[in-house]
Formats: C-alpha cells, sequence, structure tokens
C-alpha cells in the first residue's frame, strides 16, 4: 500500500475524537500518518470554560496537553502551528512555518463568538469563546468587584459590581450560575456585603434557555431566580460602554462587565479556503461532511453547515461536532479500503444538561428523564469523566476528578466540599503516627524471644496445619501448637470460659467478642488453598511480619501513606476473616482510611517523594510536553 496522509485541522473536540478513532483504526497500517495540525500545543475543554472565568478551578484544569493525549500513537504527527490555506491541486495543507501533503484532510476550526456588530462589544464587552478569554475575564472581576469594594460613589460602585450576562443559550446560563456561585468568596475577599454583588441575565427573546424544554428551563429560571439573579427577557442590547449599556427600549443599565453570549459564527479563518460558506460563515457540507468543492476535504464540528435537517444548520455544540467527526473518517476508513464513502451524517443527541454552578444544574436524557440539582450535575460529571475514557485519556479522566471533586477550593463542587483535599491534613499526622506505632509495637514481640514470628513454631490457628510432620523444625512447631492446645482444653475444663462481650473498646473485667468465632466457609477455602501446608506457614508468618513492620516504619515517616492506608484496610479485614481479630479493634479501618487524605504531605516525606514520582513516571510515558511540535515539518 502507497503512503497515505490524513491532515485534521484543529484539535477541538471532533478533530481529537476523530485523530483518536483514525490512530487506533490504522495503528497497524505503517503506511497511514495522521497530521494533526493547531496553533496551540493543546486541547480546550471548552464546555468548561465558565468555570475558569468564575475561579472554580485552576486555569489549567480544562487544557489538556496533546502530548499526552496522543503519546502512545504512534502514527499520530502532532504540529503547533496556523493553517493559512489548503492548496487543492498540490494537495497541500499550508501553514505559517511548513506544509502539509494530504490525501484526505478534515477540516475542524471551530466557532468564535457572533456579536452580530453590536457597537461597543469588542471594545468594552468579553466574550467567552477560548482559554485566554476565560483567563481575561476572570482578572476583569476580580479587578472590578476590587475596585467597586473601594469606590465611595454609590453610581460607580454600583456598576462595578454589576456582572451582566447577554444571551441564555448554554454558555451564558452555565456563566451565569457559576458567576453567582463564586459571589460569596468575591465578597469575602473583598469585605464586601455579597449582597451588593449582583447578577442579571439578559434575553431578547420572551423566554430562556430555549435548547431546553420549557419544564427544565422553568426549573432553571426559578433556581437563578431564588438565589438572585435578575432575568430580563425580551430586553434587547444595542451598545455596550465602560459603565453601562443601552438597551433597545432606550433605557440604560449600569455595569462595568458585560459578558457578550448571544450567539457563535464560524472563525474567521473560514473564509481562507475557498470553500462555500452559508449562515454564520459556516462551511457548506453535503450529508458525508464533505466540501462541496472537494469530495477529499472534509469539514466537521461548528464550522461544518449541513442543512438536511434544518436550514438552520446542526446545533453547534459537542454531540454535533462529535457526530460530524464520525461520518468523515468513517468514509475516509471506506475510500481508503476501496469502498464506497458514502456514510451518511445521522443526528445523534442523547440529551442536554446545563450545570447553573457546581452544586445545581437541570437535564434531559434522551428526552425521557428530565433531571434538577445533585442528580443533574451528576449525570454532567459522569458525561465528562465518560468523554475521557472513551477518548483513552486515563491520565485526563483522573484529573478531572481531582480538580472537580479534590482540589476544589470554597466548598464549590457537587460534594460542598466534603470530599476535597484542599483541607488541612496536618491534623491527620497524630492519627497516621498512632497507627504506625501501633504495627511496630505489635511487631516488637514477633521479631525476637520464644514468641519470634521468625523461629519455626507455627503461630497461624488453622486447623489443617496442626497434624505433626516428620522434619524436625515442622515437627517442633507442630508439637508447640498441640500443646498449647493441651494447655487450653486444661484451662477450660478447670474453668468456665467468659462470656465474650461486643464492645468498641476494651471493657475491664469483660471479653472482648471476636470479630469472627471462625473462618466463613469461602475464606477457609481460599486460605488452605494459599497456604496449604507448614512450610508455607512459615514462610507466610516471616513474610507478613516484615510487611507489617515496613508499613508501620513508612506510616510514623509519612511515605507512601495512601498505599500503607489502603493495605492496613486490607490486613485488618483479612484478620478479622481469619478469626484472628476482636472488635475492639476494628479502629483501625476507619483511622487507616483516614490517614489516606493525603497525610504523609503533612510533616511527611510524600510532601516530595509523591510528587517525584508523579513527574518522573510521568515524563516517562507521556514524554516532555512542549509548547511546539512538528519541527520537522516540511518546508
Amino acid at each position: 500500500m502507497a503512503e497515505k496522509n490524513i491532515v485534521i485541522v484543529g484539535a477541538g473536540f471532533a478533530g481529537v475524537y476523530a485523530t483518536k478513532r483514525l490512530a487506533k483504526h490504522f495503528k497497524k497500517d505503517k503506511d497511514v500518518t495522521i497530521t494533526l495540525i493547531d496553533r496551540h500545543s493543546y486541547f480546550t475543554y471548552m464546555t468548561e470554560l465558565h468555570e475558569v472565568a468564575a475561579d472554580r478551578v485552576p486555569e489549567d484544569a480544562i487544557q489538556y496537553d496533546l502530548q499526552r493525549l496522543f503519546a502512545r500513537r504512534k502514527n499520530v504527527k502532532l504540529v503547533t502551528d496556523t493553517v493559512t490555506t489548503i492548496d487543492r491541486e498540490k494537495k497541500l495543507v499550508k501553514t505559517k512555518h511548513g506544509a502539509y501533503p494530504y490525501d484526505y484532510v478534515m477540516l475542524g476550526i471551530g466557532s468564535q463568538p457572533n456579536d452580530f456588530g453590536t457597537p461597543g462589544v469588542k471594545e468594552h464587552g468579553f466574550v467567552l469563546g477560548s482559554w485566554e478569554e476565560a483567563i481575561a475575564l476572570k482578572k476583569h472581576i476580580q479587578d472590578v468587584v476590587r475596585r467597586g469594594a473601594e469606590e465611595h460613589d454609590p453610581d460607580k460602585r454600583k456598576a462595578l459590581l454589576s456582572l451582566v450576562v447577554v444571551g441564555s443559550g448554554f454558555t451564558g446560563t452555565e456563566t451565569i450560575g457559576e458567576l453567582r456561585d463564586w459571589r460569596d468568596v468575591l465578597a469575602k475577599e473583598n469585605k464586601l456585603d455579597p449582597s451588593e454583588i449582583s447578577f442579571t441575565l439578559m434575553e431578547m427573546a420572551p423566554t430562556i434557555m430555549n435548547m431546553l424544554d420549557r419544564s427544565d428551563a422553568n426549573k432553571a429560571e426559578r433556581y437563578l431566580t431564588k438565589k438572585g439573579v435578575k432575568v430580563m427577557k425580551n430586553t434587547g442590547v444595542v451598545g455596550v460602554h465602560e459603565d453601562h449599556v443601552d438597551l433597545k427600549d432606550g433605557s440604560t443599565f449600569p455595569t462595568a462587565t458585560l459578558i457578550w453570549t448571544a450567539g457563535v459564527k464560524a472563525t474567521d479563518q473560514a473564509a481562507n479556503f475557498g470553500l462555500a460558506q452559508a449562515r454564520a460563515g459556516r462551511i457548506v457540507v453535503n450529508s458525508h461532511m464533505e466540501s462541496q468543492e472537494d469530495p477529499n476535504v472534509y469539514v466537521v464540528g461548528d464550522v461544518s453547515f449541513y442543512g438536511g435537517n434544518s436550514d438552520r444548520g446542526e446545533p453547534q455544540i459537542v454531540q454535533g461536532a462529535e457526530a460530524s467527526a464520525k461520518t468523515a473518517l468513517l468514509n475516509i476508513e471506506n475510500k481508503m479500503a476501496g469502498k464506497p464513502g458514502n456514510v451518511d451524517y445521522k443526528a445523534s443527541y442523547s440529551g442536554f444538561m446545563v450545570s447553573l454552578g457546581s452544586r445545581y444544574g437541570v437535564a434531559n436524557l434522551m428526552g425521557i428523564f428530565h433531571l434538577s440539582g445533585f442528580f443533574a450535575m451528576l449525570m454532567k460529571h459522569l458525561v465528562n469523566m465518560l468523554y475521557f475514557l472513551q477518548n483513552y485519556s486515563g491520565y485526563y479522566f483522573f484529573q478531572y476528578l481531582m480538580h472537580e471533586f479534590f482540589r476544589t477550593r470554597n466548598d464549590r463542587n457537587l460534594m460542598r466540599g466534603h470530599v476535597s483535599r484542599q483541607g488541612n491534613v496536618l491534623w491527620a499526622v497524630p492519627s497516621r503516627i498512632f497507627l504506625g506505632l501501633m504495627w511496630l509495637v505489635d511487631c516488637a514481640g514477633k521479631v525476637s524471644g520464644k514468641e519470634s514470628w521468625f523461629l519455626d513454631k507455627l503461630r497461624l490457628p488453622f486447623d489443617w496445619l496442626q497434624p505433626a510432620t516428620t522434619s524436625g523444625a515442622s515437627a517442633a512447631g507442630a508439637d508447640a501448637t498441640s500443646a498449647a492446645s493441651g494447655a487450653a482444653t486444661a484451662a477450660k475444663t478447670a474453668a468456665p470460659a467468659a462470656k465474650a462481650v461486643f464492645s468498641l473498646s476494651y471493657q475491664y473485667g469483660k471479653e472482648p467478642m471476636m470479630v469472627f468465632d471462625k473462618m466463613p466457609n469461602w475464606m477457609y477455602t481460599i486460605t488452605k488453598a494459599m497456604i496449604p501446608n507448614q512450610d508455607v506457614a512459615f514462610f507466610m508468618q516471616k513474610t507478613m511480619t516484615v510487611i507489617e513492620i515496613l508499613i508501620g516504619l513508612a506510616l510514623v515517616a509519612g511515605l507512601f501513606t495512601w498505599l500503607c492506608g489502603a493495605t492496613s484496610v486490607m490486613f485488618t479485614a483479612i484478620f478479622c476473616l481469619s478469626g484472628m481479630f476482636y472488635w475492639v479493634n476494628i479502629w483501625m479501618i476507619p483511622m487507616a482510611i483516614a490517614v489516606m487524605n493525603g497525610s504523609g504531605r503533612s510533616f511527611g516525606l510524600d510532601k516530595w517523594v509523591v510528587p517525584f514520582l508523579q513527574k518522573t513516571f510521568g515524563k516517562w510515558w507521556y514524554g516532555k510536553p512542549r509548547a511546539l511540535y512538528g519541527s520537522d515539518a516540511a518546508k
């Protein structure tokens, strides 16, 4: 097979989706190269821009480095550059710094906010169409609230502390909800009464959130109103100034922060390719996602316009982007296999979800299930996590969990901060050290003296190990066990056994109760298979003692605390099931779980060891992320 080149322009939702699947499909075909070109070295998770703008997650939380996404895809070539045009005669994708030959090209350059020429938006307003714009908006809000807190003039103060969002689509409603979620933190940081910071959502239509069923939209509106957000419907903005906006009815509204989310259009770059454009500058495609001018140039995502289902084109959302990319990549695969590239676009919208801050949202799943509040937000998180699993990125699946649940600040997550690791773990240090000392003290009698577990004397109380063997050491161990059993029998004959009492702490004069008097049958079978004879038992005794000592030392030193805590839980469970543990010792399980919450990073070696290992193994597995890829680009 002759060498084939597939060039994908744009590392957005459609581009990443297509690159991942094409790379997997052609992973055994060394003659196929997939080149992914983007002006950034990262993929931006665009649907979470509002979280960065409202300071809920770190700025880099929605930046996913392309090297990490495609580190193990040897047939993917990453290029950081700006595409200028496509030379369809020479079949070259031209960039500012090079040119790349193609057999098939997939254009997914996305969209950008559309202000419809409204005066003053570019000069005084803010949009939310990129990572850079989200950061700029966050810094602006922090600045105006700070200035508003120090402003004496009531009119200027009101304008500075008034935040306005225009447009009630996905971006607008999620942005106003997230900003309202940020209010109390902003107020506290600037010594303000939270009620002084106001939020307004303006919509030209008579209803808001028109992409949702009315019942879901009404729930969202009631929630916003309850939270003090002013919802202004039938309100058109016709001019934007530094400290106010002009409304269509002739009135003005004081604000120093107007966020325009009232529409999107194809990126300005779309006009550079000589391809037919439709409404909002989107490039026209047929049902196969092929451009009208060239069947080898596919256009996908927000920039494409397919009018087969609606004269407005397909919705510019993630599900639509991935559906168009799937259509295009299947047709490319078919053509490269010598088959007709006639797979038609099929719209697949499984539901819509809108978050209104970190704890509340509304969702419509498959037009059947309508969720709100906690369960709607949980579903949105699950969908986001599923996205990373579908794109084979366990690393960013983990990072999403961290910044959405375990590294959030100010209790701004679905679990209201209860699972956040940003709390002070210093207070778990005494528990960590005590648990470690418990293991060491418990092992003190096992390492020396007549009761040492390093002697070939049986210490495990399992009945199948009791018969004597012919070997000297084993026989001695069995004899000792038999003698001990005989002594115990005599003692029982001489005096009645004390009744065991259930308790979670020792009670004076009481006999503590075992968790299990005898092993459950399933545990008995497993243990007997793992420790079939005394020789294995002696090895297990010594090994377990060494492990227990290492756990104790590591916990005291704060080294690999999470692993040691998890092992402590596992050992305690095994001891309980083996009929070797009392209820009064069960405290070890919750304490071991408690120390797993990062306690080794406070006065412990994990403060340095864990970051070092993360950095070392991350570099080994994914390589080193760079600002530029594709230094070997054809000039």
